[in-house]
């Protein structure tokens, strides 16, 4: 055991303060995202605004994919003239602590498919549930999920999301804005996508129950 300090002294960690953070906490967590619910709501809840820039719901999304997101954010893998001020005032602590805070609230319902007619809702649903393999296009729930509702940290919950968010970012896909996720897969997806079926699944997902990671 004595020869534990001389090992680390060898390698630099001798101060693990630098490397080694405290386990997540929810609690902390609230505190650092007081600066988050001016968008994202005190319920993490997020905004659905029509014809403007939409908020997501944060609440009950996987903590690891909330991370991932800010420290994309933070190191400008993902662009967003709003976040990425307020994600670079979070440290590797605290970007841990709010992802933790807001994957422990219950998850909200999404908003914005009030309105869209049964057409366009069968059409998302179909995306959603069965893809078109006609255009080549995966469905959600192929990666998502069952239900859409989530698969580990790479895959978020998008049922129940805000149809305008859920819009906003395939087209950001499918314009090459949008770039951090996992092998393109994304974004080979949305460019295959109309405006209208992207519309479509968006309006559907937003329908549908919301995912509790």
């Amino acid at each position: 055991m004595k020869k534990i300090p001389i090992l680390l002294t060898a390698f630099g960690l001798s101060s693990c303060s630098a490397w080694v953070f405290a386990e997540a906490d929810a609690e902390r967590g609230a505190a650092s995202a007081a600066m988050c619910m001016a968008c994202h709501q005190a319920d993490g809840g997020g905004m659905n605004i029509a014809g403007g820039e939409s908020w997501p719901r944060l609440a009950g999304l996987s903590a690891t994919y909330i991370s991932k997101q800010l420290h994309d954010y933070k190191s400008g893998a993902r662009s967003n003239a709003s976040m990425i001020p307020f994600a670079s005032m979070l440290d590797e602590q605290q970007i841990e602590d709010v992802a933790a805070y807001y994957a422990s609230l219950p998850a909200t319902q999404g908003k914005g498919s009030e309105g869209a007619d049964e057409a366009t809702l069968n059409r998302g649903q179909q995306l959603a549930e069965r893809g078109d393999w006609s255009a080549y296009i995966v469905s959600c729930k192929s990666c998502h999920g069952s239900d859409s509702q989530g698969a580990g940290g790479d895959f978020p919950g998008i049922s129940g999301q805000h149809a305008g968010y859920i819009e906003a970012q395939l087209q950001a896909w499918k314009a090459g804005n949008r770039k951090n996720d996992t092998q393109d897969l994304m974004g080979s997806i949305a460019r295959r996508m109309s405006d209208d079926d992207i519309h479509a699944v968006a309006v559907w997902l937003a329908s549908q129950s919301p995912a509790g990671n």
